[in-house]
């Protein structure tokens, strides 16, 4: 390997899930760029089985809303009611990166093309779009959590019953700089077959 291809390699392997982001965000060409690269994910038969809605500003606000809502029902449903200060929370969830992208499935019948394999296409979408952000020099995290596809946020978002909010990718700058990743033993994640 030439040393562009392991300086390409390390940065790859230097990627960080960063949980609170500020300003600034990403401008919305960055954010195009980022979405242009996710669309190169794998595909089959070139369904694109996903979308992106970009959320930020006094959004982030409703979007808290609907993630309330969606806790509030789920509660309700267990038995159970929130306190103030989980519904504070929750409400407030979004508040922690000045953008979220939110990468949601749109399924599409195909003979050749399983479900599984459209949700796996939008797995990547979200890997490719996270490392564009890094290449931008932007931080993220990926984020889903128990709420993610309850019916009032899939609402909010017009995702069908069918479909998912596979991810919410937080993302802006970093307030402190990205600790290194400790190398990781892989031997054990590998076997080889000849």
């Amino acid at each position: 390997m030439d040393n562009m291809g392991e300086q390409r390699i390390n940065w790859i392997k230097s990627r960080r899930s960063i949980g609170n982001l500020e300003a600034p965000a990403p401008t919305h060409n960055q954010i195009k760029t980022a979405i242009s690269c996710a669309a190169t994910a794998p595909d089959h038969k070139k369904l694109r089985p996903w979308r992106f809605i970009v959320t930020e500003g006094d959004a982030r606000k409703a979007f808290g809303q609907a993630l309330l809502e969606a806790a509030e029902a789920k509660a309700a449903t267990e038995g159970e009611e929130l306190s103030d200060k989980t519904r504070k929370k929750t409400a407030n969830l979004p508040m922690r990166a000045p953008t979220i992208i939110t990468v949601v499935t749109q399924m599409q019948e195909h003979k050749k093309v399983p479900p599984f394999e459209q949700m796996l296409s939008a797995g990547a979408a979200v890997q490719n779009l996270i490392l564009a952000l890094k290449a931008q020099g932007f931080s993220s995290v990926w984020r889903t959590g128990l709420l993610c596809n309850e019916p009032a946020v899939k609402a909010y978002f017009g995702v069908g019953v069918d479909d998912y909010v596979t991810a919410f990718v937080y993302t802006g700058t970093s307030p402190t700089e990205s600790p290194a990743r400790k190398p990781m033993d892989i031997e054990s994640l590998i076997s080889f077959k000849s």
